[in-house]
């Protein structure tokens, strides 16, 4: 689950806030930073959780191609570890 600091950081990337509890009651911003919209911060951890599980997916993929290609090319996983020293 996304934490009000990442929520922050991709809502506002430049700075100029901070956050001293968990909810958007306890956000304090810089003279000359728009403050963002309670329902913006309520709607930007789902975005996170969504951006998390996606990286998340799109790594296992990547991770499954490598295999199949190693696969193709009659290599098995600690064979690659042997090669490469990891």
């Amino acid at each position: 689950m996304a934490l009000s600091g990442e929520v922050l950081t991709y809502l506002i990337p430049t700075g100029g806030w901070s956050i001293t509890g968990d909810d958007f009651d306890s956000i304090i911003y810089d003279d000359g930073v728009k403050p963002i919209t309670k329902k913006q911060f309520e709607d930007g951890f789902a975005k996170i959780d969504e951006a998390k599980a996606k990286a998340e997916a799109d790594k296992l993929a990547a991770k499954q191609s490598a295999q199949a290609k190693l696969a193709a090319l009659g290599l098995t996983p600690d064979e690659v570890t042997a090669i490469i020293g990891a």
